[in-house]
């Protein structure tokens, strides 16, 4: 939705809800039905309806949102009258500089409607299903590691804890009487991790390493670790539910893209050559007062 389309500024919202309505008939009661369409209030002949207000409503900052209705509706109200007030004085002209933003505005508008209605249209079940199955059923999603370390100071500490382990000592034990890292309490253990989750010449080392096996001393940022890989296995696919939003947020995402292309390949264009043009015109707002 638009930002400048009946928007409110906080200064006028903050004065108008905190200044009694300028005009209210003390008998009138609230209708029981209302649709957009319903007059609210009129100025010299011009209606204001409900489906005005909830536009205005819709734009307000955040933080007036969870405002009491009561007050919302006064306020929004009598900014309304104002506004329209305003613009029927002889000072409210339709400058040429209000033509322009009008014209930007109904485009804005227009063409974020269409883009709404071709994301809501590609989200069907049969096409989450079908994105489901193609992206995490039947692809591949990699490989998931359980590794452990033991991360020390230097390289030739990590060095000597290889040679121990070669000799038959426990990686386990030797984790908890050496490791400086976080793990260390608990063998060194590091459970089950994917791509990405490790520093990538952790990650580049127990990608090249078998189940079982002790890698030589790799360095970080964080220090000198050596690595034992315990297993590995092959990363299913979560649950739909669980990455339903990433789906349809993709399927939107997409539908828009080709939307786009396809009507841009459709229409028409034709643009003027700015190559001769100095661009630095476009700093001069001034040419909007002319």
């Amino acid at each position: 939705m638009s930002k400048t389309l009946m928007k409110l500024s906080a200064a006028a919202v903050a004065l108008t809800l905190a200044l009694p309505a300028l005009a209210q008939d003390a008998d009138a009661d609230k209708p029981a039905e209302i649709t957009i369409d319903t007059v609210v209030a009129t100025v010299n002949g011009t209606d204001i309806t409900f489906g005005h207000m909830l536009m205005a409503r819709a734009s307000l900052p955040e933080r007036f949102q969870q405002a009491p209705t009561d007050d919302l509706w006064q306020g929004l109200l009598e900014r309304l009258i104002q506004y329209e007030t305003l613009a029927q004085s002889d000072k409210g002209e339709e400058t040429h500089r209000v033509q322009l933003a009008l014209d930007n505005e109904k485009r804005e508008l227009l063409a974020a409607e269409a883009m709404q209605a071709v994301a809501d249209g590609a989200v069907t079940e049969e096409a989450v299903e079908a994105a489901y199955k193609a992206d995490y059923v039947d692809a591949d999603l990699g490989v998931e590691y359980n590794a452990s370390h033991i991360l020390v100071e230097t390289e030739e500490k990590a060095k000597e804890l290889i040679q121990e382990l070669a000799d038959g000592a426990d990686f386990a034990e030797l984790a908890r009487a050496n490791s400086t890292g976080p793990t260390g309490p608990n063998g060194g253990s590091l459970g089950w991790f994917g791509k990405g989750r490790m520093l990538k010449a952790f990650e580049d080392a127990v990608a090249a390493m078998e189940p079982g096996a002790v890698s030589a001393p790799v360095q970080t940022r964080y220090g000198w670790h050596v690595i034992t890989l315990n297993e590995t296995r092959t990363m299913d696919a979560p649950p739909l539910e669980q990455v339903r939003p990433a789906i349809e947020q993709k399927l939107k995402q997409d539908a828009v893209q080709a939307y786009i292309a396809e009507q841009a390949e459709a229409g028409e264009v034709t643009r003027l050559d700015f190559t001769e043009i100095d661009t630095s015109i476009l700093n001069n707002l001034g040419l909007l007062a002319e």
